[in-house]
């Protein structure tokens, strides 16, 4: 008898072990999304908002970055190695007409209606600072070309005989675009065109020159914290047209900035591309959360988080109902 109670128990706990293993559920599968990480904060800002919602919002997704250059990950968008690239300054890119035309690459949504890069130098520099006892530096400077009539007012510290330009970040698109114009207009002759390794060095740059009232002229672009915050001119130069603007001919236009992906990501991830097509922000409202970004020194990730919180409204633009609802839920545990 006890045999027998024993094997019964026995066969019991086997059958019962079978039914615990046979009901565990399966694991979810996760769909990868790759963003392009071109380097510059307000595009990693994007990114980590991006991802706070793809993670939270939505079932099912992982938002992962590409850090690269802006040419490498572009080529990678084409090959269907990375998926989207928000904040897409397309008409920097000289093959995107022919990549959107061979459906390379396909047009998501509108991040910024408006955005602008070039030339800038500290207002100061032109009309002076009374407040500060700052007298106007190069009060004729409107216009690149003017640069070469004030060498001396931007000296090179390594090279005092010549003025230092600051150019765009190695690697990216506008620094090929930038360069050029300075050897078309000549200024090479009179100016060193330096380029530092990173965005957070180009800004140092000029918040440590606008801090002690020195000239400062360089490549900036709007929005970021900088734009937002401090007082600059962007130089003005020959009206935007396609082909001379390429060849360095003319200003950088004002253009819309986008969100643009590989010719599968459509497909392999529709609601995410849904989220995307309504995905739109403001330079306004981008160059305040870099401002937080930059005083409290928080990470993107965080101040996602805080703008999200802040901003809760967007969800409702950029979300169906129910996933909004969701976001707002995981939020307010935040």
């Amino acid at each position: 008898m006890k045999k027998l109670i024993t094997f019964f128990f026995t066969l019991f706990v086997v059958i019962l072990a079978g039914s615990t293993i046979s009901c565990k559920p399966k694991t979810a599968h996760i769909t990868t999304i790759i963003s392009t990480d071109n380097g510059w904060d307000s595009q990693k800002l994007h990114n980590a908002i991006a991802k706070q919602i793809i993670e939270h919002a939505y079932d099912g997704y992982e938002l992962k970055y590409s850090t690269a250059s802006s040419t490498m990950n572009w080529e990678s968008m084409k090959n269907n190695d990375v998926d989207v690239d928000i904040e897409s300054w397309v008409e920097n890119v000289a093959s995107y007409p022919a990549d959107i035309k061979n459906g390379d690459i396909v047009n998501i949504g509108v991040l910024v209606e408006d955005s602008r890069q070039g030339i800038y130098v500290p207002r100061y520099v032109i009309e002076g600072e009374g407040a500060k006892g700052i007298q106007p530096m190069a009060p004729g400077l409107k216009r690149v070309e003017d640069l070469l009539k004030y060498p001396q007012v931007f000296p090179d510290d390594e090279n005092r005989s010549k003025g230092r330009l600051y150019g765009s970040i190695p690697g990216w698109m506008a620094d090929e675009i930038l360069f050029k114009k300075f050897q078309l207009y000549g200024l090479e002759k009179s100016y060193n065109y330096v380029r530092l390794g990173s965005e957070a060095a180009l800004f140092a740059s000029l918040v440590s020159a606008y801090n002690l009232g020195q000239p400062w002229v360089g490549y900036c672009y709007e929005p970021t914290w900088v734009t937002g915050k401090l007082e600059l001119v962007l130089l003005e130069d020959v009206p935007y047209e396609p082909v001379g603007f390429l060849e360095g001919r003319t200003a950088f236009s004002s253009q819309q900035l986008l969100i643009v992906g590989s010719r599968t990501f459509p497909a392999k991830a529709p609601e995410i591309n849904e989220f995307f097509k309504k995905y739109k922000t403001g330079s306004v409202l981008i160059s305040r959360a870099l401002s937080y970004l930059d005083e409290t020194k928080a990470t993107h990730d965080a101040t996602a988080v805080w703008f999200l919180k802040s901003n809760t409204g967007l969800l409702d633009e950029w979300l169906p109902a129910e996933n909004a609802k969701k976001m707002k839920e995981y939020l307010s545990q935040k």
